[in-house]
């Protein structure tokens, strides 16, 4: 009996001095910065608040008419819009242009007129499109890595996307918004197979939006937040023409995925862009995109290719989402991301450091749309997801916000020690192939980080999904998304003291 008890005290200290060694808090490496200018950097900021609020008390007088009244205002102003573009056409324009500045105007000021109406949107957005074709073309000329050039892109191209679809969140739930909204059908002679209605092409960039609380963060945790998550290439087999996907995923690094497995995963949106018939490198060699993508394919299916969670786009032997598709196109002479992301606020970095990255100069999915080397060819969405991006966002952009005051990402101290256990049987199926728990790259402590992160944010979009809804039905409209944001912050002051 002595013996037994001998050997169950040291059993309780082996295990009591096991989880106390586990409880070690990681040291967290310092916030990297290797461009030193972008510490001088501020995040782009709209400073509209006036404007917002006179669009929506239009949008609330309007309101009080019909749909048939408003038509003609709608023609018109789309006809002066058009006419606005097809003077830009005939012109190179700086990015300080007067013109592209009323162009914008003119476009956030159709959308109250547009909203609740459904006969007015497809012109709206066949506007959109064309504005979105004439912008990127004047681009071509611009120094993408000055402040101008990128501010000009992204409020034209970001901020009138943003007023479409506030448009198209107005409109009666029996009415249906195009799905599909085609691009520029730039010309490849690279393999091809027919998706939704588009030819995909071997070489074609799919930049899209998950669905969970870390793409949010992803898409908006920028200098310019943006509407992606996500980027991957299309490989399209010449002797079959069935397309694959090579995509970089964060449980299981670079792998080639079927249509029907990147499709298994909710997009909230997907945009399909294409390298210009018209660069050097692709009047040279028109097979340019798909020798890039068949390198790429190769280079998965032949050897293990780790996720990069620190988002270095210089070193290739890991890579994240967007360095798969930049490594591919670098070793044929195309760079892109001519206009590199920054990720200057402090809270910011301060959480992506602690989620494992290490890198504040890097390649934003979302910011792939504003090099102009590359055309959009299509994009798809819909109302439901719409919604759903929309108070994600939200939530995410206040949640920075706390970031910004200081706010830490924490964690429960005591789950460490079985996380890192837990972490442990992942590293040794990793070296057996396979996918465990916690991803590869991935440390103990930034996965409960991580998995607290996503879990707050739901605990927030619950809240405010529910004040969305009251809002809903007192006012009979949608809230725009600065309603949305004020929203959302009195949502996270809920969660918080219910936390308490």
């Amino acid at each position: 009996m002595a013996n037994v008890k001998k050997y169950a005290t040291r059993a309780a200290i082996i295990i009591v001095g096991t989880y106390l060694a586990l409880l070690v808090p990681d040291q967290q490496a310092p916030v990297q910065l290797p461009d030193h200018a972008a510490t001088a950097r501020q995040p782009f900021a709209w400073n509209e608040d006036a404007f917002w609020e006179s669009l929506e008390a239009r949008y609330r007088e309007l309101r009080t008419t019909s749909c048939e009244s408003r038509r003609q205002a709608v023609a018109s102003s789309v006809l002066r819009v058009q006419a606005l573009l097809r003077s830009i056409q005939k012109k190179r324009l700086d990015p300080s242009a007067p013109e592209l500045g009323e162009l914008e105007r003119r476009m956030f000021e159709i959308a109250p007129l547009v909203g609740g109406c459904s006969r007015e949107l497809p012109a709206y957005v066949q506007a959109r499109e064309d504005l979105r074709i004439a912008i990127k073309k004047q681009s071509e000329h611009w120094d993408m890595k000055s402040d101008a050039a990128r501010t000009t892109l992204y409020r034209l191209l970001y901020g009138t996307r943003a007023a479409v679809e506030e448009a198209m969140l107005q409109m009666p739930a029996v009415a249906s918004i195009p799905a599909l909204v085609n691009g520029v059908a730039e010309p490849s002679q690279t393999p091809w197979e027919e998706v939704r209605g588009v030819k995909i092409h071997s070489g074609d960039l799919l930049v899209s939006r998950g669905s969970v609380p870390t793409s949010a963060l992803i898409a908006r945790g920028s200098d310019f937040p943006g509407n992606f998550s996500h980027v991957a290439l299309v490989y399209v087999e010449p002797k079959t023409h069935r397309a694959r996907i090579v995509e970089a995923l964060s449980e299981q690094g670079v792998v080639v995925s079927s249509l029907d497995e990147y499709g298994k995963d909710t997009k909230f949106r997907i945009m399909v862009l294409r390298p210009r018939a018209d660069l050097p490198q692709m009047i040279r060699d028109p097979m340019l995109p798909h020798k890039a993508v068949e390198r790429a394919y190769k280079n998965v299916t032949e050897k293990h290719v780790p996720y990069d969670f620190e988002m270095n786009y210089h070193d290739h032997s890991k890579l994240f989402c967007s360095e798969v598709a930049s490594a591919a196109y670098e070793a044929y002479g195309i760079n892109l991301w001519m206009g590199i992301s920054y990720l200057s606020s402090p809270g910011l970095r301060r959480w992506l450091s602690g989620l494992g990255a290490k890198y504040f100069e890097t390649q934003e999915p979302s910011d792939l749309e504003y090099d102009p080397q590359l055309r959009v060819v299509a994009e798809w969405r819909n109302l439901e997801t719409l919604r759903k991006d929309r108070l994600d966002n939200a939530v995410t952009e206040v949640m920075l916000e706390g970031a910004e005051r200081g706010e830490a990402l924490s964690y429960h101290w005591y789950l460490l020690p079985p996380t890192r256990l837990a972490k442990a049987y992942s590293v040794a199926l990793n070296r057996f192939g396979k996918v465990g728990p916690i991803p590869e790259g991935m440390s103990a402590a930034t996965s409960l980080r991580t998995l607290a992160y996503m879990h707050r944010h739901e605990r927030i979009y619950k809240i405010l999904e529910m004040k969305t809804g009251q809002f809903t039905v007192q006012r009979v409209y949608e809230p725009p998304y600065w309603e949305l944001l004020k929203l959302a912050r009195s949502s996270m002051s809920e969660e918080e003291g219910r936390g308490k």
